[in-house]
């Protein structure tokens, strides 16, 4: 039977390693992501616990309620969750909402990449400091579970191409003051690149498809691409 993705197996498997970041490639974010959920499971800790102080987690609510800001690295996210009933189909608990902000891509707006998306958006004119870059799922023990993309009204901001994208997820390097967190970010996004990739192809293809100028406040569109994440898998041959 493969080794399940969780705290207490986690602890274990990484058998007390501490990392620092910096470590490059897949091997080093798993690397990252094994000693983050090992250093929980040695205080019997969840990993919104902090971030939630210990109540339960309130659907709709921002956690933190101003969002977590990497204010040197250009980086934003916040924790949140649906009722129930608009989540029927997943085991989700909640997901995280990645943003970017202007200093990692307002000088690359005017390419040719970012135009022709432009387009494909529908040649938008509002122009917010940040751009949503994708969403991470969790499941109830707080590990991730999907990755997915939303449309541009669920967040209220735009979104960038999907190279633009890839390229500032690649360089990501997170310090919002909940650490945690962070590795669990960073390391996700950075050893599941090549389903980033096909998560970008899939939300452009159903930009593509919609052929009305209003498709970033078509409210019968909220989720654009989807995919599942065995971290199981991912995690092979890591420790």
């Amino acid at each position: 039977m493969r080794r399940q993705v969780r705290a207490q197996e986690l602890s274990r498997v990484s058998g007390g390693r501490r990392l620092e970041k910096g470590s490059s490639g897949e091997s080093g974010a798993g690397s990252l992501l094994l000693s983050a959920y090992a250093a929980l499971a040695g205080r019997g800790a969840h990993l919104f616990g902090d971030l939630l102080e210990g109540q339960a987690l309130r659907q709709w609510e921002h956690y933190p309620q101003d969002d977590a800001t990497d204010a040197s690295g250009g980086y934003q996210w916040f924790y949140h969750s649906h009722s129930p009933e608009d989540r029927q189909e997943t085991a989700e608990h909640g997901h995280i909402h990645l943003f970017a902000r202007r200093p990692l891509w307002g000088r690359r707006l005017r390419s040719r990449a970012e135009k022709e998306f432009s387009q494909l958006c529908g040649l938008p004119r509002a122009n917010p400091n940040t751009r949503h870059l994708l969403a991470i799922g969790f499941d109830a023990k707080g590990v991730p579970m999907s990755l997915f993309t939303v449309n541009s009204w669920v967040t209220g901001d735009l979104m960038l191409s999907g190279d633009l994208t890839l390229e500032v997820l690649a360089s990501m390097r997170l310090d919002t003051g909940h650490p945690e967190i962070d590795t669990v970010i960073e390391s996700t996004v950075h050893l599941c690149m090549p389903e980033i990739s096909e998560l970008m192809r899939a939300r452009d293809r159903a930009l593509a498809a919609h052929a009305g100028p209003d498709r970033l406040e078509d409210r019968s569109r909220e989720r654009l691409s989807q995919i599942r994440i065995d971290l199981d898998t991912k995690l092979e041959g890591v420790a």
